[in-house]
């Protein structure tokens, strides 16, 4: 069973790297706006097997470094993390959430309802598009049936 909870940012940061940035050092994994957002953390058998962070902008939430551990990948756990994430979004007045998605997850994402924007960007040699989700009200209520 996966429960999640918020996490400290430092604990972000191992599986960041060993994920996103297996070349880096874990120090290097703390963003400047790390500060500024809410990190959860998704726990089976109480070890961190999925992270990310949140960041609010008016009624836009962006999350940022999704990372889920290889040996529990496709088992749930990063759609898990999107709809924890998104039902905290709504609860605090979110209409829309989004990321730079690395190329390579476009379809992860999709099938979590995302779209496609065609906004692309190459940033440390890592193809990105800007997917997004509108949320409503309406959203949550679904959810919490």
């Amino acid at each position: 069973m996966i429960s999640i909870e918020q996490i400290r940012q430092e604990l972000t940061w191992k599986l960041r790297r060993d994920l996103l940035y297996p070349e880096e050092m874990i120090p290097n994994m703390r963003m400047e706006e790390d500060d500024e957002g809410i990190h959860f953390g998704a726990f089976k058998d109480n070890y961190i097997v999925g992270v990310v962070s949140l960041f609010q902008t008016g009624t836009d939430f962006q999350f940022r470094k999704l990372a889920v551990a290889s040996a529990v990948q496709g088992s749930g756990v990063g759609s898990s993390l999107l709809s924890y994430i998104t039902n905290y979004a709504l609860e605090n007045g979110g209409t829309r959430i989004w990321c730079n998605a690395r190329v390579s997850a476009i379809g992860f994402y999709l099938k979590l309802g995302y779209l496609q924007t065609g906004q692309f960007f190459i940033k440390k040699g890592i193809d990105y598009e800007v997917m997004e989700k509108t949320i409503s009200s309406n959203l949550l209520s679904q959810v919490i049936k």
